[in-house]
């Protein structure tokens, strides 16, 4: 008995100091997520988005950018298709992420690795790609990064759905232009060589160029499309030069 109560002192001390170091851990992207979360909210309100709604789609979906671009095209009156198809797009990411973390994870049950993925994001997964690189993944240490980060997002969300209605046109902030400031962070941080510098400004011409000419709904989709050609031809055919 007294061994099982040890043990058990052992285990509840190293969550403690697991839960510790997820928290300093994730202590920046908490800083980072009300106020983009509030930015979402925001714009959420403008576009129609009953407050149940707005964060809900915080608490279920969980997908800044995608949430982003869902409002904007309700906002628009953008077809059910398109809004599907455009967040889907944008969110491919993840598959690539995750496949990044699984060799870490194989030894977790099914229904944790299915919580844990869906609360990963870009900035979870780069403390998570450090964090596993570097000591054997604790559950409680990626848990409490995953979970204090959505809770985050989830009250920045609920804030700004509350300020929205004292806010009545969010240019003067610059809130609506919190989804491409999102977007640029991300491509500043993946942006490392020729190629990829290649592909953002072959997808950001054929997208800018798109939206001139009305096609707005999918210049997302197909400038993907387009930079995702381009980055193949360019690296097969660097590839073959140097052969």
């Amino acid at each position: 008995m007294a061994r099982v109560d040890a043990a058990r002192s052992i285990e509840a001390t190293n969550d403690r100091a697991s839960w510790r170091r997820g928290l300093s851990q994730v202590a920046p992207i908490v800083l980072g997520y009300v106020p983009i979360g509030f930015a979402y909210g925001v714009l959420a309100e403008k576009a129609g988005l009953s407050p149940r709604s707005a964060v809900l789609m915080s608490a279920l979906v969980y997908a800044g950018a995608a949430q982003f671009i869902a409002t904007g095209l309700l906002a628009a009156g953008a077809l059910p298709f398109s809004i599907v198809v455009t967040t889907f797009v944008v969110n491919l990411r993840h598959a690539l992420m995750s496949a990044s973390l699984a060799p870490h994870l194989r030894t977790w049950h099914p229904r944790a690795l299915a919580a844990f993925a869906y609360q990963l994001t870009d900035e979870t997964f780069a403390v998570h790609a450090t964090r596993f690189g570097q000591a054997r993944p604790s559950k409680v240490e990626a848990f409490c990064v995953n979970a204090c980060a959505q809770l985050a997002w989830i009250t920045g969300s609920w804030l700004g759905v509350l300020g929205g209605q004292f806010v009545p046109d969010p240019r003067p902030w610059g809130l609506d232009y919190a989804l491409p400031a999102l977007f640029l962070a991300l491509l500043v941080s993946q942006v490392r060589g020729r190629i990829d510098l290649g592909v953002a400004l072959a997808a950001g011409t054929v997208a800018v160029g798109l939206t001139w000419t009305g096609l707005d709904y999918w210049s997302v989709v197909l400038a993907t499309c387009v930079g995702a050609t381009v980055g193949v031809v360019w690296e097969t055919w660097t590839k073959r030069q140097s052969s």
